[in-house]
């Protein structure tokens, strides 16, 4: 069975093209365009997995990935944080911080190394 991704992000090019690289790599890839439903979404369809941006229209991804990181059924689940701010190495500090993050833009290899580096973790 493949490993289920969730990829968040409220630019739909951006969310196509992990969806088609990542499918590529042989994993199963849901997308959302908006940060409301997240929490829903992995609720009902628990990802191995999110890549989530920072900034979602209005919401603030950082939020999302706290509650995500406070909830004890939800906590394990890793996160990449994907943002176009190249200095969030500080939020990997924080509590309830994600696991890791990606800048934009970035390269194919970088979000596969990226992914493939939280399932070998």
């Amino acid at each position: 069975m493949s490993r289920r991704i969730l990829a968040v992000d409220d630019d739909n090019d951006i969310v196509d093209i992990i969806k088609i690289i990542l499918e590529d790599e042989g994993y199963e890839v849901s997308t959302l365009t908006n940060g409301r439903d997240v929490l829903k979404c992995i609720e009902t369809n628990r990802p191995d997995l999110i890549l989530l941006d920072v900034m979602l229209g209005g919401i603030d991804g950082r939020d999302i990935c706290k509650a995500i990181k406070s909830d004890k059924l939800l906590m394990d689940i890793p996160i990449v944080m994907i943002s176009a701010s190249h200095n969030l190495h500080n939020i990997l500090e924080q509590q309830g911080s994600p696991n890791d993050f990606l800048a934009k833009p970035f390269d194919i290899d970088n979000l596969v190394r990226k992914v493939n580096a939280q399932f070998a973790a």
